[in-house]
């Protein structure tokens, strides 16, 4: 049987909309005496990734840790917090593809929602990227306090939507992210880049 047309869309921040130059935090780990990708490997390491995405911690808290587990390489707590404050300066950048792409969409009469896992710096983040407006609704895990893939942040993702999962279509980067969509009942396809925008346009056919 055939699915139900999709009338709303579900975006990822990071990765979709969200895009991140790696040579920012490389130029700080080179500067720092730090080997490549560190930064982003301390910082996503699980055990500390999961309470932030979840709102038991806060992102300043967060980058605290991460600093933390940096004082000894850099050679004292104050460079380790200088390290990561200029890391964490730079705030990304908007893909303006995706977001053309999203005005389409909106102007056309479809209701898109952001869905992400991110931290409580996520309406700073989206001020500083000009994006406030630009979405109809914005499911942060770690307000409501639950993270993708669980099938709880995709229902609470629909409500927010007034949209049943079967009408919502959702795009991520992540494999694992996608998998958990369609487990809860949504529509979901994996971001490849600016040549699925074609494909995208004909699954909401608005």
């Amino acid at each position: 049987m055939a699915r139900e047309r999709a009338t709303a869309l579900l975006l990822d921040f990071d990765g979709v909309l969200r895009r991140w130059d790696p040579a920012v935090a490389a130029v700080v780990e080179r500067e720092y005496g730090l080997s490549e990708g560190v930064l982003g490997e301390i910082a996503m390491q699980w055990g500390r990734l999961q309470p932030v995405l979840t709102g038991q911690v806060n992102h300043a808290e967060w980058m605290n840790s991460v600093a933390d587990a940096l004082t000894e390489s850099v050679g004292s707590p104050e460079r380790a917090r200088a390290a990561v404050e200029q890391w964490q300066s730079y705030r990304g950048e908007v893909d303006q593809e995706v977001l053309a792409f999203v005005r389409e969409v909106r102007a056309a009469g479809v209701r898109v929602g952001l869905g992400t896992n991110a931290t409580d710096l996520l309406d700073a983040d989206l001020a500083a990227l000009g994006l406030v407006g630009e979405l109809d609704v914005v499911v942060n895990s770690s307000v409501i306090g639950v993270h993708k893939p669980a099938p709880e942040y995709f229902k609470a993702a629909c409500v927010a939507l007034t949209t049943p999962p079967a009408r919502v279509l959702f795009v991520d980067d992540e494999d694992w992210a996608v998998r958990g969509a369609r487990a809860a009942g949504l529509s979901a396809h994996r971001w490849g880049g600016h040549s699925d925008l074609r494909y995208l346009r004909a699954a909401l056919d608005y």
